[in-house]
C-alpha cells in the first residue's frame, strides 16, 4: 500500500509564500492519479496555469479565492473545487492565518503551464511525475 502522511510531507517553496510537494505521482507507482499538497501563507497565491489533467482542489485549513476559468469563489476547509483540464486556474490565500490545500490530478503525471514566467529562473513549464519534478522556461524544448 501507498500511503503518506501529509503532515510529515517536506514541503519546498516554490514561489513566495508558496509550498508544495507532489507526495503521489507516477514516479512513486501510481498508474492514473496524483496528488499536489500546498501550504500558501497568508496573501501568498499559486499563479494562474493550466495543467494537462483535470484536478479536484480540497482546502484542508483556511480560506482561499479559487480563479478557474472566468469564475471566482471563496473556498473554506472541506470545500472542494472541480479544475477541467486545461483551464486556467490559480488560487490566492485571502485568511490571516496559513492555507492548506490537496489537490487530486485524474493522472499520475502532470504538465503544468503558467500564464506567466515565475521564479529567478523564469520558469513557465512545470511536469510532475516523472522521475523528479522538471521545471524548465517555457523557450528551451521539454524532453519528457
Amino acid at each position: 500500500m501507498l500511503g503518506v502522511d501529509l503532515d510529515s510531507v517536506e514541503l519546498i517553496e516554490r514561489f513566495e509564500g508558496l509550498r508544495v510537494a507532489f507526495p503521489i505521482t507516477s514516479s512513486q507507482g501510481t498508474a492514473a492519479a496524483a496528488t499536489v499538497w500546498m501550504e500558501l501563507a497568508p496573501g501568498a497565491a499559486l499563479p494562474e496555469h493550466t495543467d494537462s489533467a483535470e484536478e479536484l482542489l480540497l482546502v484542508v485549513d483556511g480560506e482561499v479565492e479559487a480563479s478557474v476559468g472566468d469564475e471566482r469563489a471563496t473556498l473554506r476547509a472541506m470545500e472542494l473545487a472541480v479544475v477541467p483540464a486545461l483551464v486556467p486556474h490559480g488560487l490566492r490565500n485571502v485568511s490571516d492565518r496559513p492555507a492548506r490545500v490537496l489537490g487530486f490530478f485524474a493522472s499520475s503525471t502532470n504538465v503544468a503551464i503558467f500564464t506567466e514566467p515565475q521564479g529567478p529562473e523564469r520558469m513557465q513549464v512545470f511536469v510532475v511525475g516523472a522521475p523528479v519534478p522538471l521545471a524548465v522556461p517555457l523557450d528551451e524544448p521539454v524532453a519528457v
